[in-house]
């Protein structure tokens, strides 16, 4: 009953938590009991440990004093030079006649207008020929979809809107209706078909990059589709996730269930490491003489994290040991170091915590009841430890698994304001939009300008030299 009732008690906090806490997993160990941590990578060990005979742990910190320099405010925010500027001139309301010029005060406002739709209308000259011998006639450019009005900035817009800002396609048509534009939805999803069938090549030309990198994070997010076959009910698909984080470009592939066929089928040729959360679902590729399977130390913390109310003391001891893990990452990317400089500092820093660690986990366990969340949170990393600390092997790897799921969080938002996908088919169109536009937001690009000029590009480019369109190689 005593361990019902504290199962029945995690689960209850957790649940508060999720509905009234924070999300954020920000972690401050306590100074009074806890020196501040290192900041120099350059300074004595971080921690040391030796082990006795009984196979106790004892640790020594040491304080390393950082200056830091108080932060000077930057002042308003400069307006990019590439907005349009319309410059009014404004006269003193005084007669300046005898007055000598001695310069000007320029007072920046940022202004809007909204979007403006209109009309193209091709006028073609008719002629002709003489002796009646044939008619001529101006040949219109290419467009995006033969048959369909609507031109390529606007398919550019409606699916922007929807994919990148979440704005659901009848949201659009009532939009459309304010301005005296009345469209179907029908209509709607036509156009966002039809533009998908377009660039479907270069979706295949990105697959065949992202699948021929030897590193890859992998993750997956539930989908809701409507499916024929379930009257009164939708079903759950999955977005698998795989992405490149050196080159920056990510691959989402719809597929009707959470079953390792899918991951199993599209990583067939696949090499390398793959980093994952630890769902079974992927153990079969640990099974491969030719990939490396490695884990998320993010999903070792937040376990801790949610074992803070059941064991404070455990808890902030490991998230603690982490937090100087993560800390040696930063410091590693604010001072740009290469992999190979980044290998030898983790293996400097990060390899003694991580051996200690392991070896703190492994007397913990025996001392805790197992069901208990601080329970869990230790046999979760204990499990993977050798797969968590393998990032110190490369210096290319990740901490955690966390570039995927940034890649993934477009797709929550999209779930709670378009609710489902229309049809199996629609969420493989969903999918191929993800990974385009995606793998332009982890380049910086701009999707509506880089989406319209592709669709006034493709129809006439050679199919042979698609690639020269990805976002990643996208020159306007």
């Amino acid at each position: 009953m005593q361990l019902q009732v504290l199962q029945l008690s995690q689960q209850l906090a957790q649940l508060q938590k999720m509905i009234f806490g924070s999300k954020h997993e920000r972690f401050v160990a306590d100074d009074t009991t806890h020196p501040q941590l290192s900041l120099d990578l350059s300074a004595e060990a971080i921690a040391s440990a030796a082990v006795t005979a009984t196979k106790q742990i004892s640790y020594t910190r040491h304080t390393v004093n950082v200056e830091t320099k108080p932060l000077q405010h930057p002042g308003r925010m400069k307006l990019p030079e590439s907005l349009r500027r319309e410059e009014i001139l404004i006269e003193p309301a005084c007669d300046t006649s005898g007055c000598k010029k001695m310069g000007e005060e320029i007072t920046e406002v940022l202004e809007y207008e909204p979007g403006e739709l209109y009309v193209k209308q091709y006028r073609r000259v008719k002629y002709a020929k003489p002796d009646s011998s044939g008619v001529l006639i101006g040949q219109l450019p290419s467009r995006p979809l033969d048959k369909a009005m609507a031109g390529e900035g606007l398919l550019a817009q409606i699916i922007i809107d929807k994919y990148i800002d979440h704005l659901p396609l009848h949201r659009q048509m009532q939009r459309f209706e304010r301005t005296g534009v009345k469209l179907a939805y029908s209509t709607l999803t036509d156009w966002v078909s039809g533009a998908s069938q377009l660039i479907t090549p270069l979706f295949e030309a990105l697959k065949t990059e992202v699948l021929q990198s030897n590193y890859l994070h992998a993750d997956e997010t539930p989908i809701k589709v409507m499916d024929k076959d379930k009257k009164g009910e939708t079903h759950r698909g999955y977005y698998w996730v795989y992405q490149n984080s050196i080159d920056k470009t990510v691959l989402f592939d719809y597929q009707e269930g959470r079953g390792r066929e899918g991951p199993v089928d599209i990583l067939k040729d696949f090499k390398g490491y793959l980093q994952t959360d630890g769902y079974v679902g992927y153990e079969i590729f640990a099974r491969r003489q030719d990939i490396t399977l490695i884990h998320c130390m993010a999903h070792a913390r937040r376990m801790f994290n949610d074992a803070l109310d059941n064991d404070e003391a455990r808890a902030s001891h490991a998230m603690e040991e982490i937090q100087k893990l993560y800390i040696i990452e930063r410091i590693c990317k604010e001072q740009q170091l290469n992999f190979a400089e980044v290998k030898e500092v983790r293996r400097i820093k990060a390899v003694p915590i991580l051996k200690n660690m392991g070896l703190w986990l492994q007397q913990q366990y025996i001392q805790v009841l197992p069901q208990s969340a601080i329970g869990k949170a230790i046999a979760y990393s204990l499990q993977r430890w050798e797969r968590l600390s393998a990032y110190v092997n490369d210096g290319k790897l990740n901490i955690d698994n966390n570039p995927v799921e940034n890649s993934i969080r477009p797709i929550a938002l999209g779930r709670k304001n378009y609710l489902f996908a229309g049809s199996h088919e629609a969420a493989k169109r969903s999918a191929m939009l993800y990974s385009l536009l995606g793998t332009c937001k982890m380049h910086g690009i701009e999707p509506y300008e880089w989406l319209r000029d592709v669709l006034k590009k493709i129809a006439d480019h050679p199919v042979n030299r698609v690639h020269e369109l990805l976002p990643h190689r996208y020159h306007k």
